[in-house]
């Protein structure tokens, strides 16, 4: 039995690296999936274009400026001086946010009541206006918290050990402190091109055989059908496990992310997905008839995959419907088990749950592929 798998996973071997297609679609995709996504894809908005009606014309509203341009967040190109010329500045998209300070912005405040601010966000993208408004919130937020100190002090008040005195909040972000996105993007690439190269050449072996006519010869050998699925996916199999090390490697020495879990976790987490993804190509080869076929198939699954899999949306932003959905997308769980081991270097005691879900997911699919394949082949 061994011997004939042998001689089948070779022969899968030599196809491969035959075929000048197979060989490029090997390296180069997987390369431009990770540099897309580590440096296109990014939610880290920076030097926002900002225009500045200021009416006021105070000390206070000064300082609230200067905190808007003291760092990379804001880049304030425009003071006007009037409603007329803010707005035409919005409306022609030239700027993403606004700041217009009322008349009486300083003398309320002196007053001890709320200052008069105006913000004006385009929300033309909304990812990136919720983005812009928090960075703006946060930078008001501090600004309040400094003129109530002020104020504290002016009335001759402690400021330590008082009562009624605001929180002193100090927000930390964990596993990713300074909120890069790559850090998040690269370990999902990783799930991604598991994903692709193994859905995709494992439909792509089997229907190649039916497409050039040597199926029938190679079922009327002694081959059992078993034999023929393990030498067909095993090839694909161990080469999707070298481009996730190639993938990885590459995440951590040149986009510096931090890699602080075990190997032998993310190879297990690889395995267990890997019963997904080579079941489902091997599905995908049992209802089609030719690569074209195939390849549309497949991409008919890749798309849904990946939107689901809270990599790029949080899934908690979903309809329930989804939400509920996203429990049978194996993409889901190997994404969560990637970035865990990046980022937050988790073990098998907190990363088991979303290996056990992709292993009984993978049993099912793989299956559900052995029972068709037999059906189709007999």
């Amino acid at each position: 039995m061994w011997r004939r798998i042998r001689h089948i996973i070779i022969k899968e071997f030599i196809q491969v690296l035959r075929d000048k297609k197979l060989r490029f679609f090997l390296i180069v995709p997987p390369l431009v999936q990770l540099l897309t996504y580590g440096y296109v894809v990014n939610f880290d908005i920076k030097h926002v274009a900002l225009a500045v009606f200021d009416e006021s014309r105070t000390m206070e509203s000064r300082q609230l400026i200067d905190r808007f341009t003291s760092n990379d967040w804001f880049n304030v190109k425009y003071f006007v001086a009037s409603q007329k010329e803010l707005l035409h500045l919005v409306d022609r998209g030239d700027i993403t946010m606004a700041l217009w300070f009322q008349w009486d912005f300083a003398t309320r405040m002196r007053q001890g009541k709320s200052g008069r601010l105006q913000v004006i966000v385009d929300a033309t993208d909304s990812n990136a206006a919720l983005i812009v408004s928090r960075y703006a919130g946060t930078v008001i937020a501090d600004y309040n918290q400094q003129q109530l100190n002020q104020r504290l002090a002016r009335q001759g008040q402690a400021w330590a050990g008082q009562s009624g005195t605001p929180l002193d909040i100090e927000p930390r972000a964990w596993f990713n402190p300074n909120l890069i996105s790559r850090y998040s993007m690269v370990p999902g690439v990783i799930a991604m091109v598991v994903l692709l190269v193994s859905l995709m050449l494992t439909a792509l072996s089997v229907v190649r055989e039916k497409e050039i006519g040597t199926m029938e010869q190679i079922l009327v050998t002694p081959i059992r059908p078993i034999e023929l699925m393990l030498g067909k996916t095993i090839p694909f199999v161990i080469i999707s496990m070298l481009e996730v090390a190639m993938v990885t490697a590459l995440g951590i020495l040149w986009f510096e992310v931090p890699f602080r879990g075990s190997f032998l976790v993310l190879l297990l987490g690889t395995m267990a997905f890997l019963f997904n993804s080579v079941g489902l190509g091997l599905l995908i080869s049992t209802v089609s008839s030719t690569q074209q076929q195939a390849m549309m198939a497949g991409n008919l699954f890749l798309t849904p995959a990946i939107l689901l899999s809270g990599l790029i949306f949080p899934i908690a932003n979903m309809p329930v419907f989804f939400q509920y959905l996203t429990y049978l997308n194996p993409l889901m769980y190997f994404v969560i088990v990637t970035q865990g081991i990046f980022l937050k270097g988790a073990g098998l005691v907190l990363l088991w749950p979303q290996i056990t879900a992709m292993t009984v997911l993978g049993m099912g699919m793989l299956a559900l592929a052995v029972a068709r394949f037999k059906v189709h082949i007999a």
